[in-house]
């Protein structure tokens, strides 16, 4: 998975916040993530949802209908923020996934399923921190073959360890 390998590679310790972690992707990145030896925060929207995240590797899923996903950021940081944020949800999550940020820290954006996220006043990332920001294609990673084959391996390899559960039952498609 190219967002937690190659834009930011998670390292052992790391904290990271993944929003929607109990979607297709969120399941298969808390997984990995946890794995490298990462604590994971996960958002989810309901108290099913926050079971089959926590089952997949999420350590703090987050119900984001009941609580403020950054107060609870700060909290299970002690108000020390993170290194990275993913965010595939946008309008609804960014500018407050920005606050559980430490300086310096990066802002994954890929996805919208929330909506577009409006314009972006750049000064905001120098006030919040001096804070990066990129919105990622697997295109644009998986474009040359090579670089392909050696996600595919990477992912295969992973999943053969038992690290990662490539298949999810159909319970957990039916909660997701």
């Amino acid at each position: 998975m190219y967002l937690i390998r190659q834009i930011h590679r998670v390292a052992k310790g790391d904290t990271i916040l993944f929003h929607a972690a109990a979607g297709g992707v969120g399941l298969i990145a808390c997984q990995w993530a946890k794995s490298m030896g990462a604590i994971v925060i996960g958002t989810v929207g309901n108290e099913e949802k926050a079971k089959v995240a926590q089952a997949h590797g999420c350590d703090y899923p987050i119900i984001y209908t009941r609580e403020d996903f950054v107060s609870r950021v700060m909290q299970i940081t002690k108000a020390e923020k993170l290194p990275v944020v993913y965010d595939s949800v946008g309008k609804d999550t960014f500018m407050k996934s920005l606050d559980c940020l430490r300086p310096r820290g990066l802002m994954v954006s890929f996805g919208q399923s929330s909506g577009p996220i409006g314009p972006v006043d750049l000064g905001i990332l120098a006030q919040k921190g001096s804070l990066f920001v990129t919105r990622p294609t697997l295109n644009t990673y998986a474009a040359k073959r090579a670089d392909l084959l050696a996600m595919a391996q990477d992912l295969f390899a992973v999943v053969l360890s038992g690290a990662v559960c490539a298949v999810r039952p159909l319970s957990i498609i039916a909660a997701a």
